[in-house]
Order: structure tokens, then sequence, then C-alpha cells
């Protein structure tokens, strides 16, 4: 009786198998364009910032996520936080979006991938600058944005065109700078240098220049917040900032303008890299390739979220309100070299503590 129930039970099953494949209603849904469904997705990991996470979420990862069955995580912080737990290994992230000074700290501890640049072949419709801002084995940059100027023309009387005119004696106790710990602290400093006269650094002379300017400021800020706030209530009327935080700004103060300086404003760069170890680079490169679309970039671009580094894209005069866009803007860009400048920034950290905010 045994062998009898085993054999009625193996040809029970062969016919639900049969059943199965015979295209009746037993048969699996096929998916889009009939092909066989797909198993389960592949987990993709992104460490990025949070900002604008609904816009990302809905209009570039579920895109992605459902053309490659993916299923996209992310983790979520600050540059310095994010970069550490990558460099302890106590995560496990893909893919970092990181801006390019923290992005040079992670090639100098060893904790990128080397791309395939040949796996990315939108990195030919995007700009020269962005293409490998720190090295050809490493992320491109999928957003530039501009460091210039901010002032409010009700509290300042003479028109704002160059660096040189953040030194003027009439914005004593109206001017704010960024912190040299800050992301943009080395390129005020070099604004400094330049203003002192120099084409290449000088940092005596930029510290000097500094000195020069130190009893008008009403306060170093650390985070783009702080600035906002100040400018908002009137404690400030002038101080250079990132071109994609003036909307802020412009909000609350409709006035306000914005200035690229005559010298040239600076890039900012926020770069996409493969972490080391990753199981899935092929699929990260084929992200990197997807950010740095036409399709993407048009979508953030319009958005206000990222300036584009895509150069084939064209947007209206209002849509290109508020982000840095064209490649007259993007050509007088002046670039920092961020391998020198965080083999420098733990001297010039300690300098400026004695000589300019002590």
């Amino acid at each position: 009786m045994k062998k009898l129930f085993t054999s009625l039970l193996s040809v029970s099953a062969l016919s639900l198998a049969l059943a199965g494949c015979g295209g009746g209603e037993q048969a699996q849904p096929a998916g889009e364009n009939g092909e066989a469904p797909k198993g389960a997705p592949t987990k993709l990991v992104i460490s990025t910032w949070g900002f604008s996470e609904d816009f990302f979420r809905k209009e570039i990862y579920e895109p992605f996520e459902k053309e490659h069955n993916v299923e996209i995580v992310l983790e979520i912080g600050n540059n310095a936080e994010r970069l550490n737990k990558i460099r302890q290994g106590s995560s496990s992230v893909d893919l970092v979006y990181l801006s390019d000074y923290y992005a040079q700290q992670g090639i100098d501890a060893g904790v990128f991938e080397k791309i395939d640049r040949s796996r990315i072949p939108n990195l030919n419709e995007i700009y020269d600058i962005a293409k490998a801002p720190l090295g050809e084995d490493y992320g491109p940059a999928y957003t530039i944005g501009q460091f210039g100027i901010a002032y409010n023309p009700n509290l300042v009387k003479t028109e704002i065109k160059s660096w040189a005119d953040l030194w003027n004696p009439e914005l004593t106790g109206k001017l704010t700078l960024p912190n040299i710990t800050s992301t943009t602290g080395p390129m005020i400093l070099d604004a400094a240098s330049l203003v002192a006269g120099n084409q290449s650094f000088n940092e005596d002379q930029a510290f000097a220049k500094m000195k020069e300017i130190n009893s008008g400021v009403v306060k170093y800020y650390d985070k783009t917040s702080e600035y906002v706030n100040m400018f908002t209530q009137e404690e400030i009327a002038v101080g250079p900032i990132m071109e994609m935080y003036f909307k802020d700004i412009q909000a609350a103060v409709p006035e306000a303008k914005f200035v690229s300086p005559e010298e040239g404003g600076y890039a900012v760069m926020n770069t996409v890299n493969i972490v080391k170890g990753s199981k899935n680079k092929e699929l990260a490169e084929d992200f990197i390739n997807y950010q740095l679309s036409k399709e993407v970039q048009e979508k953030a671009a319009k958005a206000k979220v990222d300036s584009p580094v895509n150069k084939t894209l064209s947007l209206t005069d209002e849509e290109a309100k508020g982000i840095t866009y064209g490649e007259e803007t993007i050509s007088k860009l002046r670039m920092l070299d961020m391998k020198a400048v965080n083999e420098k920034s733990k001297a010039w950290i300690d300098r400026w503590n004695r000589e300019i905010v002590q």
C-alpha cells in the first residue's frame, strides 16, 4: 500500500506540472512584453544625503528598479558620517554619493572600486569637467553647483561683482563667510589668495587677506541653514553661498541677488562612486550611466533638485533659474585640486584657528 500511495502522489504531481506547462488557467502570468516572470529583485544599497528623498524615490529610483528588477535601499547621513561607516567596514553600501572633497578622502583611504568607463557610455554626454574630477579610475560628478555670492541690495549700497568686493569696508558687520572646516571653506581661502593678486594659490598671502577681512565678519558659518537664517533676519546682508541654496534665501528675501563673480565662481561637485567589495559592481555602473542620462538629468534640473552635467539637454530661462546651467557658465568655474586640499586641510585648519578665529 505504501508503494501504491507513493506512486499515486508522483502521478498527481506530474499531472499538475504538465497542467502548469500547458498554457491553461494554471500557467504563471508573463511579465511585460510576454517575457518570463523575473525572480527576486537584486538589492542595491545606495549611500546618500536624504534631501528631496520623495523626488528621488519616485522619479529616479523606482523607474530603475522596474527596469532592472532591483530593490534600492538607502543609507542616509552627511558626508563625514557615511564615509566613516564605509571606512570602518560597518556598511553594506554598493554606491555612494559624496562631495568631491569627501570622495577624495575615500580614494585616499582605498575604499572605492575602479570603474569600467566602457560600461558608462553617457560619460560622452557630460561636461569635461565632470567626467573624471578625481581621476579616470573613479566616479564622475553627476551634478555641478556653483559657489558664488548672494547679497541684499536693500542693505548693501554697492553692486557686488567680484570676490574682491567682499573686502569693501562698507560690508563690515554685514558679512558672513564659510568656516574653514566646511566644504566651501578652502574655496574662500583660495578666493582670498586670488584677491591678493595670485593666479596660483599662495597660502601666506591668502591668510593675510583673511586677517584684513576678519573684523568685518559677523560669523563664520558651518551650515547653510545658519546662513539662510542670518540673511532672512537681516543679521547679514552678503556672503558666499552655493547657488543651489539661493532659492531658500529668495523665498524669504525676494529682492536678494546671486552673483557669479567676474573672476569665476567655484565648482562644487557631487560625485558617485562604487564601494570596494560591492557584489553588484556592474549593476552599480548601470546606475551611474542611468544617473548621467539626459532623461534623469532633465528631471532633476526641472525640479530644481540638482544642476545638470549632461550637456545635451535644453532648458528654458525659467527652468534654468536657480540652478547652475549652460556651457558658458560651467566653463568659467574655478576648480580646486581636492587631493592637494585634503593634504593641506589639517595645517590650514590649525593656522585658521590660530590666526583668524582666535
